[in-house]
């Protein structure tokens, strides 16, 4: 990839004080990016490729580092929060289409709440509490989260800051603890290149490729951080790109660990797969102490999309693309109480629907298409030209992501395309509602003027 630049440097007016530094921006997509995804999804890559775990990691790294290039050069062009749907909106200037991307994302951030949901409620959790009823749990628990979400988004950030700590802590963990292993001549190196018995390796790396795909999903979360970031030309490149790398590493490490310490027949059928490191090992690390660090990473994980997901559903609604019910406000509280009980209890429903692995694959469906769609934005936005130095990608930098992105859709099973699918359906009945609620108020003269179907305000918007 490669760094040019257009135009001169020009400031850029915003409400938002510029106080995040590069190091700053790393370790808040590093921390984004390290999340609750590797400490359930590594049984379900090993069910696919058994022990070769690192192939599709590289894979979904490659991949990232693609689409990351994207947004490099995205989000230094347009430095301004909102994300795919902001870039969509320039590129097309389709109101459906912003609202569609919008959409997607706040259904990713729903999907990927209910996956970590059954993940609390799994293995982690039982080697606590053995035998504790699942679903009532996993329903509990984001009743639980949707309380701190209506207490308000600065207490569920100060609830991050800590948590974030704790899941990282534990990642460390288990690479130590998967060294001590190796280094002492134990475990079972020649696992490594062990395909999984009964699955075609290639159909199988690209079914973990999708699962893997799910722990790198960061940098769109980062795009909303644009307008609070010092010098974003320079910043969010060196940030981006050096944050993913740092999570490959990471997951590389702890995939090739889980793959030697813990035999794959095990591996493969844990819903708690990094507590059976700790197990396998023989060390003397109490599994209790693990399992209660794994579950506070899961919750941690569990709210910022609950968050995430509300905010987006209250920024359609203030850009009149949802109902305007979504938009209302808790009076002292100041937190969108309608959007946050409605993503709860659909929340909830989608943790009925499948497991860990079929919600992560649909989290990664619904991201995919949001990508799709930036991929598609960069190409149509190279001939928009702007007066400030920017990060510039190659176009078949993009052109690959675009083809990668389309490659993992054509491996995602029936199941989740119909998950997708119906998210799509009840969106679009949602916006014909405001769009033909929007038109009543035009003919009846009460429509307010100083609104416009344009989102010139973050679609994640933190009203507290």
């Amino acid at each position: 990839m490669a760094t040019t630049t257009t135009a001169e440097p020009a400031g850029h007016s915003t409400k938002l004080k510029r106080g995040i530094t590069t190091l700053l921006l790393f370790f808040f997509i590093v921390g984004d990016t390290l999340g609750a995804g590797i400490y359930t999804l590594v049984g379900t890559m090993a069910a696919d490729v058994g022990g070769v775990l690192w192939v599709p990691l590289v894979l979904a790294l490659v991949l990232a580092l693609l689409t990351a290039g994207t947004y490099a050069e995205l989000i230094t062009k347009y430095p301004h929060a909102g994300g795919a749907a902001r870039y969509a909106e320039r590129a097309f200037d389709k109101p459906y289409v912003t609202f569609l991307i919008g959409f997607l994302m706040l259904a990713a951030g729903i999907t990927t709440a209910a996956a970590l949901a059954n993940a609390f409620a799994g293995d982690y959790l039982q080697a606590l509490v053995p035998d504790i009823p699942t679903i009532p749990v996993a329903i509990g628990f984001i009743a639980l989260l949707v309380l701190v979400n209506l207490r308000g988004v600065r207490e569920s950030l100060i609830a991050n800051v800590g948590a974030t700590v704790v899941e990282m802590t534990g990642l460390i963990i288990i690479i130590v603890v998967a060294a001590i292993v190796f280094g002492s001549g134990g475990g079972e190196p020649a696992r490594l290149t062990t395909f999984a018995e009964g699955v075609p390796p290639l159909s199988g790396a690209f079914a973990a490729t999708i699962t893997a795909f799910f722990s790198f999903l960061g940098f769109e979360a980062a795009a909303n951080m644009a307008e609070e970031v010092k010098d974003p030309s320079r910043s969010y490149p060196r940030a981006l790109f050096g944050a993913i790398i740092t999570a490959g590493v990471v997951y590389l490490l702890i995939a090739l660990g889980a793959a030697v310490v813990v035999p794959l027949d095990q591996l493969a059928t844990s819903e708690g797969p990094l507590l059976e490191v700790i197990e396998a090992s023989g060390l003397a690390f109490p599994s209790w102490l693990f399992a209660l660090i794994a579950l506070v990473a899961i919750g941690n994980g569990a709210l910022l999309f609950l968050v995430m997901a509300s905010r987006a559903t209250y920024g359609l609604a203030e850009a009149k693309l949802l109902p305007r019910a979504f938009g209302a406000v808790l009076a002292k509280r100041r937190t969108p109480w309608v959007s946050i009980l409605v993503v709860g209890a659909v929340t909830m429903a989608m943790s009925l629907i499948g497991d860990v692995g079929t919600l992560a694959d649909t989290t990664v469906l619904l991201l995919v298409l949001v990508f799709i769609s930036a991929n598609i934005s960069v190409l149509v936005l190279k001939k928009d030209t702007v007066a400030h130095k920017h990060f510039t990608t190659p176009r078949i930098v993009s052109v690959l992501a675009l083809i990668a992105s389309v490659a993992l859709l054509t491996q995602q099973s029936l199941q989740t395309w119909l998950i997708a699918g119906g998210y799509v359906v009840v969106g679009t009945i949602l916006f014909l509602v405001a769009r033909a609620a929007r038109r009543r108020e035009h003919r009846q003269g009460t429509a307010e003027p100083t609104r416009e179907l344009r989102l010139e305000r973050p679609i994640v918007r933190d009203d507290d």
